[in-house]
């Protein structure tokens, strides 16, 4: 469908933009009309149009669930529509498979990266390539990742192993994967979710040089911020429908978020006022934690929760966070050092002594840790009380307390379900995490402990969660807040820990200190 100049052999010259009549060629344009998708009681896709520029950043914003991944796994031949076409060039283009999309010069690069990690960058690029030579294929493999690296301003060492890079490297190494199986049209979904500021500052010059180039950008995002610095124009997507596409020199955050969910959303939360409670809601002495490799990734950790604070815990995914929650909410044990909350020592206890101590969990991975999906929204609802009153009587539970309290939390929560008896794996993810909510706060807990909590959620459901959590801050309870997104960390954070490679780059007031200064501490350099 591009021609010949966009599907490069790896034995191809390197100054092909270079060429007159190379450059004389029309840059690639994507449509799609009225593609409609729909699964069992669901519409998913409703006569979606869409219109993608070559030489722009073409943003796709929506509320969880509103459609975006059906539509990207459509254009990408993983879904086949119900109606529609896609157009190429003008040109209907059939894409049955992620081979047929490659083959139209459509790249994606998904948020959870497809990459081997046993392999070097070379061998994981070779994998997809058709044409990479007969006699030293990874020589030739490994020149033309050094040449689009420099090209593009992604650099990578094409013989290092998977498992050796940064994320922000496996980011690259996958983008290049994409540009060396000639895409023309590619697909960025939630790209920074795992970038430091300057990685992701870096990003959007690789992608100003992609545009340069006539590429097409389809960049999916949940932050309004990065759509406004980034793209060129925004289309919005609302229960499977487009509710409008602008261009972003006529676009604002507020426009974008009254068309994302029907209201206006406020993005200034209201000045918490600060409470004076002389006590710790937890202290964390000297902790070290193993990973499931018996490797450190907790490494003598030290810092102190105080109640009615929230304690922000900033750093990109890998860095021991996982390991250091779990060792405080009785999932892990801890090498050495100490735990403590109010009630005493908690170090290695179990997950039941932690809540009865009173501490809730938010975890990470809402599906697998948060909740059990064939059980129904009020049995998930009361999986931490079911043994104590007003749930149980004796040996047995009282079913009629339970549907009483579940549909009560329903209500406070806002949680859209059919009904207490709604499976929780019929809910969405943005549900799903109010359920999760409304189970570990409605105990008035002394200490909360929120992996994540907004992650892939959608502007609304963040801003719920968000007053959520300042609300219990100012009710005095002590919050410990991970999270990789930096503008949570800053909006919501008292005090912000940086934590790198297991260990505390520093702690400091969140009123005071640069985004900037925030970004190096992940990056490994100490305040």
């Amino acid at each position: 469908m591009f021609g010949q100049e966009a599907r490069l052999s790896i034995g191809e010259p390197s100054d092909m933009h270079s060429d007159p009549a190379l450059l004389a060629v029309p840059p690639p344009r994507l449509s799609v009309h009225d593609i409609t998708k729909t699964f069992p009681g669901v519409v998913a896709n409703d006569h979606v149009s869409l219109d993608v520029r070559g030489g722009e950043v073409h943003a796709l914003l929506g509320e969880n669930g509103a459609g975006k991944t059906t539509l990207m796994n459509i254009l990408y031949g993983i879904y086949q529509p119900d109606a529609g076409e896609i157009l190429i060039d003008g040109r209907a283009a059939h894409i049955r498979s992620p081979r047929d999309a490659i083959a139209h010069g459509i790249g994606m690069v998904p948020q959870h990266f497809l990459l081997v990690r046993r392999h070097t960058v070379a061998e994981n690029i070779a994998l997809g390539l058709r044409e990479t030579g007969f006699l030293f294929p990874l020589r030739r493999v490994e020149h033309r990742i050094r040449e689009f690296g420099e090209r593009y301003g992604l650099t990578v060492d094409p013989r290092a192993y998977v498992w050796q890079l940064s994320v922000s490297e496996q980011q690259r190494a996958e983008i290049l994967k994409a540009l060396l199986r000639g895409a023309e049209i590619l697909v960025l979904d939630e790209p920074t979710s795992v970038l430091t500021p300057q990685e992701a500052t870096q990003l959007f010059a690789v992608l100003t040089r992609m545009k340069a180039e006539g590429h097409a950008v389809i960049f999916i995002s949940h932050k309004l911020d990065e759509v406004m610095e980034v793209a060129d124009r925004v289309t919005v997507l609302r229960k499977g429908r487009v509710t409008g596409t602008l261009s972003i020199a006529n676009a604002d955050k507020r426009t974008l978020a009254r068309m994302m969910v029907g209201r206006d959303v406020e993005f200034q939360l209201p000045p918490h006022a600060k409470t004076e409670i002389n006590q710790d809601a937890l202290v964390v002495d000297d902790l070290w934690v193993y990973n499931e490799r018996g490797l450190e990734a907790v490494r003598g950790v030290s810092f102190a929760v105080r109640r009615g604070e929230i304690f922000g815990i900033a750093g990109i995914a890998g860095n021991g966070q996982r390991e250091l929650i779990e060792a405080l909410t009785g999932l892990r044990p801890a090498e050495r050092g100490r735990v403590r909350v109010p009630s005493g020592e908690v170090t290695n206890r179990t997950a039941r002594d932690l809540y009865e101590a009173g501490v809730a969990h938010i975890p990470e991975e809402r599906i697998r840790m948060g909740i059990v999906p064939p059980m129904t929204v009020a049995e998930n609802l009361v999986l931490k009380r079911f043994r104590y009153p007003p749930f149980s009587r004796g040996t047995l539970i009282d079913f009629t307390a339970v549907t009483e309290f579940a549909q009560q939390m329903i209500t406070e929560y806002g949680i859209a379900t059919p009904g207490p008896r709604t499976p929780a794996r019929l809910l969405s993810g943005g549900n799903i995490q109010k359920l999760i909510l409304a189970r570990e706060l409605s105990t008035e807990p002394g200490l909360i402990v929120a992996a994540h909590p907004t992650s892939g959620l959608d502007v609304s459901a963040t801003e719920q969660i968000h007053r959520l959590l300042l609300r219990r801050r100012e009710n005095g309870a002590g919050v410990l807040l991970v999270s990789e997104d930096l503008e949570e960390i800053l909006t919501l954070s008292d005090r912000i820990a940086v934590l790198f490679r297991g260990e505390i780059m520093g702690t400091v007031d969140s009123r005071e200190v640069p985004r900037e200064a925030l970004g190096l501490m992940m990056a490994g350099q100490r305040a």
